[in-house]
């Protein structure tokens, strides 16, 4: 699986690299603390494939990489994607090493 870190990200953003940034956790935690990108809850990634990127690198998020790393490995196999990243720690990475005012959650 190919992971991007979260230095990377804010480069990307920084940089205004075409990229799409998708959170995949639930609502609750959303509400809590986010980064930006869209919001579609890990069980309802499948529902809507077509929200989903296929020609720009797609940086995919939950709270630390796990549940981002497995709906990776799911798009990759089920659907054939190539463009598909984990955000490696997840936005606690983020709070941790980029904006300590996104709280850890």
């Amino acid at each position: 699986m190919k992971e991007v870190t979260v230095e990377e990200l804010k480069a990307m953003r920084d940089n205004n690299e075409p990229h799409q940034l998708i959170d995949v956790r639930e609502q609750a935690e959303v509400d809590a603390a986010e980064i930006g990108g869209e919001h579609i809850p890990m069980g309802l990634v499948v529902a809507n494939i077509d929200k989903i990127s296929r020609d720009v690198p797609v940086i995919i998020h939950c709270r630390s990489g796990g549940r981002s790393g497995a709906i990776v490995d799911a798009l990759e196999r089920q659907f054939g994607f190539t463009n598909l990243y984990n955000l490696k720690g997840g936005i606690t990475a983020w709070s941790q090493q980029i904006d300590p005012s996104v709280p850890l959650t």
